[in-house]
């Protein structure tokens, strides 16, 4: 028993890296536009949104922030106790000039505030939030280079890493049964991270001085976590000594990250007046279950007769999710009063997700709605702060609202063990972001 606790400890904690900033943003400003921003961003956020961005700064850059997300996730009117999402968010950009072509270097990286990473699976006859339920302890890390060959166009691209698990268990010796604790038992534990690369391109075109064109492709990612569990040796009852042989083999895949492409468009309708709209297409369709595929037989020689020896379990049969792809329209908009000194701004942005989850009749309960996201923020821009710095000062604030209007499931079978039940929830999310350039 507690060989199995072992390995079920480490299923449930494994090592592991993706983002949750596709739900939740990546910087204060980007967040309040409703991340409507793909031909509008070129500090360190554009190392997610859109890498061609970087291409635009002029100054070093240093950014740093915090994100605080509280989530009320319900089913049936109980809250399931969805994780609060806590983390530091920021980077650096340096830009430089290689030929007289200008370049810039871009690293971005978000880190959780509570642990590095979180990976649990479940029973997919368990009912759970499945876009929301692992996406809060998880590590982004990006790097992305972009140049400007005209002024009018700019390419970039880079990676995103991201490790999966693979380790072996083992445990030898002799069990006592009558005392367990009398037990001479060894072990060894190997484990291996591999890293996985998620690639990012990024296209962005200025036709004038008030429109920008912006393309960004981001490529999937999961999680391929692998536990093989091997304990043998032998087992004393009463006298009698028996070697035992169990193995136990496990794979899950987790931290999914669809496919995407984003097509934005950014303009100026008034000198002091931004609009952005965004449409992403999300290939949901792609999504593997993060249900462990779970395999155990076990082997007692020279016991026929005295000991019972229990059926191997049945492999564990995961259902295809059949998600759907989806397109989600992101819209924001950015207002600036400057005087002599200060720039000031005041920023709205609306975000509508339809959720990708088919409706849950049959035996399997991955719980989604629809996701509606009313986001605001304020930013100040300082020159030359003090006169201590050349560049700028930048503070950046943001809230957001999230609503997931109730969505009923309804069995095909009556008699199933889980049943219909209603789910819907709120997100509230808030944060800052500092940037200084020099």
């Amino acid at each position: 028993m507690r060989a199995r606790a072992a390995v079920a400890a480490v299923l449930l904690v494994a090592p592991a890296s993706a983002n949750p900033l596709g739900t939740y943003g990546f910087g204060s400003r980007e967040a309040a536009m409703g991340a409507a921003v793909t031909a509008d961003t070129s500090g360190a956020s554009a190392t997610f949104y859109n890498p061609a961005g970087l291409a635009r700064a002029e100054r070093l850059t240093l950014e740093l922030g915090h994100l605080q997300v509280n989530q009320r996730l319900l089913i049936d009117g109980r809250d399931t106790k969805t994780d609060p999402v806590k983390g530091l968010s920021g980077g650096v950009v340096a830009p430089g000039e290689l030929f007289r072509v200008p370049f810039a270097f871009g690293l971005g990286v978000h880190l959780p505030d509570d642990r590095l990473s979180r990976i649990r699976t479940m029973r997919q006859d368990i009912p759970r939030w499945e876009l929301y339920d692992n996406r809060a302890q998880l590590l982004f890390i990006g790097a992305m280079l972009a140049v400007r060959p005209a002024r009018w166009l700019a390419i970039g691209g880079g990676v995103a890493f991201l490790s999966s698990t693979r380790g072996d268990f083992a445990i030898s010796g002799r069990a006592q049964l009558d005392s367990p604790y009398d037990s001479q038992l060894r072990h060894q534990v190997d484990a291996d991270l591999t890293t996985v690369r998620v690639p990012y391109l990024g296209v962005r075109v200025d036709p004038s001085d008030r429109w920008s064109l912006g393309l960004s492709y981001r490529g999937e990612s999961k999680l391929d976590l692998r536990l093989d569990a091997d304990i043998k040796g032998e087992a004393e009852k009463l006298g009698i000594v028996a070697p035992v042989r169990y193995t136990l083999g496990s794979r899950s895949f987790d931290a999914f990250q669809p496919r995407q492409l984003t097509l934005g468009v950014s303009t100026l309708p008034h000198p002091r007046v931004r609009a952005n709209m965004d449409l992403t297409y999300v290939q949901w369709s792609s999504y593997e279950s993060a249900t462990s595929r779970s395999t155990s037989h076990l082997e007692i020689s020279g016991v026929d007769g005295v000991l019972a020896v229990p059926p191997d379990t049945k492999p564990t049969v995961v259902k295809d999710p059949e998600f759907r792809d989806r397109v989600v329209p992101r819209v924001g908009v950015e207002g600036w009063v400057i005087d002599a000194r200060v720039k000031v701004a005041a920023r709205a942005g609306y975000v509508f997700e339809r959720s990708p989850v088919p409706p849950q009749t049959g035996t399997t309960n991955f719980v989604d709605a629809d996701r509606h996201t009313v986001s605001l923020g304020a930013g100040v821009r300082v020159p030359r702060p003090a006169d201590v710095l050349e560049g700028e000062l930048r503070l950046d604030v943001h809230a957001a609202w999230s609503f997931l209007p109730e969505r009923r499931t309804v069995k095909d079978n009556p008699a199933d063990f889980v049943g219909g039940y209603r789910a819907s929830g709120r997100q509230t999310s808030y944060g800052a972001t500092l940037g200084v350039l020099f």
